[in-house]
C-alpha cells in the first residue's frame, strides 16, 4: 500500500472515531449532569472516558508483552462502561430534558446504585490508568528490527568468501638454498701457477677474534660437610644383637607356644628382627623341639 492510500485510510479512520465521540458525548454529558457534574464537568467528562479509550488505543499499537495486555485490559473496560453508560441514556429518556432526580439513572436501587458507582469511578480511573499507560509508553525499548533475508544471505556469502584462502596451494613452494662459491684454493709447493704472482686471486685470512675471559666460580672457604653420615638422633638406640641373643629371646618368647603357632612371622612380630632372622629362628627352635620330643 502506496503512502497516499495509507494517508486516506487513517483520514478516514479519524473521521469515524470523531463522529462517534460526537453520539457518545451527548450521552455521557447529561450521565454527567445526573450524577451531580455542573456544566463545565459534564462538557469535560466524555473526553474523560472517550479520551482514555484513544490513549489506550495508542498504547496497545506501542507497547508489547505484559503492557501490550494491560492496555488491551484498559481498552476494553473504558469501552464497556461507554457502552453500558451511553444504553441506560437510551432508556431513560427523561435525562434527555434534564428532568430526572439527581442520582437517579434507574427505578431499581441496586442497579442505581451501581450506575452512579460506575459513573463516578469512570474520572478516578482515567488518572490511574493513563498515567500508567503514558509511563509504560515513555519506558518502551522497541526491539531490533530484523535485516531483510536478501541482506542477510549477502552477509552470509560475505563470509565464506572471507574464510576461503586466497593462494590456490596452502603449502609455500620449498626455497632453494643459494650458497655462494667459495674461492679456489692456490697450490703451494711442488705444483706451479701458470699464472703470475700479481695475477694470483688474494685470499683473505678470517678474522681473528680474542677470547673473552669468562668469569669464574668463586671457590668457597667453608668446608663441606661429609654426605652420607647418619646422624646420632636418627639412630636407633637399641644395640645390634648376635644371633645367641635372638635365639634366647625367641626361646623365651615362643616356651608356650603350640607347634602350630611355631610361625617365622609370629617370631619376627614378637622378637622384632628381619623375616631372614626370624626363619632361622624357626627352624632351631622347631629343631630343638623335635630333639626333645625323641
Amino acid at each position: 500500500m502506496n503512502r497516499l492510500a495509507k494517508t486516506l485510510l487513517v483520514a478516514a479512520l479519524v473521521g469515524v472515531v470523531g463522529m462517534a465521540f460526537r453520539v457518545s458525548w451527548n450521552a455521557l454529558r447529561d450521565i454527567a449532569n445526573a450524577v451531580g457534574a455542573d456544566a463545565t464537568a459534564a462538557t469535560l467528562y466524555p473526553f474523560v472516558v472517550d479520551g482514555l479509550m484513544a490513549l489506550a488505543l495508542v498504547a496497545t499499537l506501542v507497547l508489547a508483552g505484559r503492557d501490550r495486555t494491560f492496555a488491551l485490559r484498559v481498552l476494553g473496560t473504558y469501552t464497556g462502561a461507554s457502552l453500558v453508560l451511553n444504553y441506560v441514556h437510551g432508556l431513560v429518556p427523561d435525562l434527555h430534558g434534564r428532568t430526572v432526580d439527581w442520582g437517579q439513572l434507574a427505578d431499581w436501587d441496586p442497579a442505581n446504585w451501581a450506575l452512579v458507582l460506575l459513573a463516578t469511578s469512570l474520572p478516578v480511573g482515567s488518572i490511574y490508568f493513563g498515567s500508567d499507560l503514558v509511563a509504560k509508553v515513555l519506558h518502551h525499548r522497541p526491539a531490533p528490527i530484523e535485516q531483510p533475508t536478501a541482506n542477510a544471505e549477502e552477509s552470509a556469502e560475505t563470509i565464506r568468501n572471507r574464510s576461503k584462502a586466497d593462494l590456490p596451494v596452502s603449502t609455500p613452494e620449498p626455497i632453494t638454498a643459494n650458497p655462494l662459491p667459495l674461492p679456489r684454493a692456490v697450490a703451494v709447493g711442488f705444483l706451479k701457477s701458470t699464472l703470475p704472482l700479481k695475477q694470483l686471486p688474494a685470499i683473505e685470512s678470517p678474522a681473528v677474534r680474542p677470547i673473552e675471559p669468562r668469569p669464574l666460580a668463586a671457590e668457597s672457604s667453608r668446608p663441606r660437610r661429609a654426605t652420607g653420615r647418619v646422624p646420632e638422633a636418627a639412630r636407633p638406640s637399641r644395640p645390634k644383637r648376635t644371633p645367641d641373643q635372638l635365639l634366647a629371646e625367641a626361646r623365651e618368647a615362643t616356651a608356650g607356644w603350640p607347634d602350630a603357632k611355631l610361625t617365622g612371622e609370629g617370631i619376627r612380630r614378637e622378637v622384632h628382627t628381619s623375616p631372614a632372622n626370624a626363619r632361622v629362628l624357626r627352624d632351631t627352635l622347631r629343631a630343638e623341639r623335635g630333639l626333645k620330643a625323641a
